[in-house]
């Protein structure tokens, strides 16, 4: 199990991945191999994955996020099986979610525009043959984002 040094690194690597280990260390207040040796740890148990760079959405063209809820045609296993295949091929479905209650799947999907999204439900999404029905959410604006756990 982790105890609190190990979640004083991981709430540090959250907030900057591109720490140097002695500056890793240094934050944690522990030796730097000992950090390392912890972090190596933290990795091989798949606590910790790999490091990433954020990037700002708008800057990069994808200031819309929609929300689509997806309803599925069949739950048979191989209709599931397909529809996530689909999901994982396609770079604008950033999450997905398999949902309990009135809708199957729950995408988050960022596109250029509205015009971009619109070209993408009706020739990528909906033709797809698991694919029954789906209703999409327009986010007006973020109020947060986060990409941290409370460790």
């Amino acid at each position: 199990m982790i105890d609190a040094i190990d979640r004083k690194i991981l709430q540090e690597l959250q907030a900057d991945a591109s720490l140097s280990n002695v500056e890793l260390a240094e934050r944690v207040g522990s030796s730097a191999p000992s950090c390392w040796r912890r972090v190596k740890a933290l990795e091989a148990a798949d606590i910790l994955g790999p490091a990433v760079r954020l990037l700002d959405a708008a800057q990069v063209g994808y200031g819309v996020n929609v929300i689509c809820n997806v309803r599925m045609r069949s739950h048979d296993t191989a209709n599931t099986s397909a529809f996530e295949a689909f999901v994982h091929n396609r770079p604008e479905i950033l999450d997905c979610y398999s949902m309990s209650g009135d809708w199957d799947y729950l995408l988050r999907v960022v596109s250029s525009d509205v015009a971009d999204y619109e070209r993408f439900l009706m020739r990528v999404l909906l033709p797809q043959p698991s694919v029954a029905t789906a209703s999409s959410h327009f986010a007006l604006s973020q109020t947060k984002y986060s990409t941290r756990f409370p460790v």
